[in-house]
């Protein structure tokens, strides 16, 4: 089981107010914190429970030349449930549609990187095949939903270039906003992926760990984060800090590496990854790989088995020497409430 040690210490509200670049976002904080998105949200539709009957286990495969394996059958995997071989119930190929969400952080990180940020998205859009469906998220205190899902990319691309990155500023509830977000699509049907752009900085408080790491496991939503925090990383040039600011920022410096493992820790469990563009390119460079993945995903479901309320290690192999699998580490069932 995977340690979310992360979880159990989100950053503090003040070390926003203290990290290098936010410096240069000061004269903006007071009058920007509190402000209404530009485009009109709201909340995220209420989840509907759902009874788990199938798991359903999202697998991409590279070849040693890094490219998409395509055109795979549902003979060439197997799948294994605690090294036990299951069989495979149903299939979907790679061609075939999924729905995707962008969830994208509003705040000092990804103000600082927006263009970037948007560019390579509407980049991304360009790459997805016409089929899929796409939603768009963002979230600061609570998660708020811009547009519903739509196979329009033009009405996708307009109402991301009227989200107000500078509308979330001292409260950003990553983990809350992801375990919201998985349970609105439990009970949607075929591939979903979160595309999550985050600094990976986390207020959430008053949360169970135990459920959210259940949570995770227990989803069947894939999802690939790009870290939108490498401004903040960067001290602000030409200004002479203090030996106490120094220190301050030497402590940022450690909860940002925090902030990735954190990231990591939300994708890898549903056999997602995690991008760390350091350059402008680098957001076109994994915007490009996000869709490339997203596109050639293949779906194949197994029948829970007992026990309940553990976890149960998946492994997905296949007939493809040379090739790289990835896939969901596992699932659980949760326990069934007493009759």
């Amino acid at each position: 089981m995977r340690n979310f040690a992360y979880l159990e210490h989100p950053f503090r509200r003040e070390i926003f107010l203290l990290a290098p670049a936010f410096v240069l976002l000061s004269s903006f904080a007071e009058c920007a914190y509190g402000q209404e998105p530009t485009l009109p949200s709201t909340p995220l539709p209420t989840p509907i429970q759902v009874k788990v009957s199938e798991v359903n286990i999202g697998v991409t495969v590279i070849d040693a030349s890094g490219n998409s394996v395509t055109g795979l059958n549902q003979d060439d995997f197997r799948v294994f449930d605690n090294d036990v071989p299951q069989p495979v119930l149903a299939f979907l190929p790679d061609d075939d549609p999924g729905l995707v969400i962008l969830l994208l952080e509003t705040g000092p990180s990804a103000f600082l990187n927006q263009g970037n940020e948007l560019h390579a998205a509407s980049k991304f859009l360009d790459s997805l095949p016409a089929n899929f469906r796409i939603a768009l998220v963002s979230y600061s205190r609570a998660p708020a939903l811009l547009l519903d899902f739509t196979p329009d990319k033009a009405t996708v691309r307009q109402a991301l270039g009227s989200v107000n990155f500078m509308s979330g500023f001292l409260e950003l509830n990553l983990v809350a906003s992801v375990c919201a977000t998985i349970d609105w699509l439990a009970s949607l049907p075929g591939k979903k992926t979160i595309v999550l752009l985050s600094s990976g900085i986390d207020t959430s408080h008053d949360l169970n760990w135990q459920a959210v790491r259940q949570k995770i496991q227990a989803s069947d939503v894939r999802i690939l984060a790009v870290s939108v925090s490498e401004e903040i990383r960067k001290p602000p040039k030409h200004l002479v800090f203090s030996r106490e600011q120094r220190e301050t920022l030497k402590f940022v410096k450690t909860n940002l590496a925090d902030a990735d493992r954190g990231l990591r820790q939300l994708a890898e469990p549903t056999g997602g990854r995690v991008y760390f563009p350091q350059r402008d390119e680098d957001f076109d460079q994994a915007f490009s790989e996000i869709a490339t993945s997203i596109s050639h995903e293949y779906r194949l479901s197994i029948a829970p088995s007992a026990p309940e309320d553990q976890l149960h290690a998946l492994r997905v192999t296949v007939n493809r020497p040379f090739s790289t699998v990835s896939f969901r580490q596992g699932y659980l069932i949760p326990k069934s409430p007493p009759n």
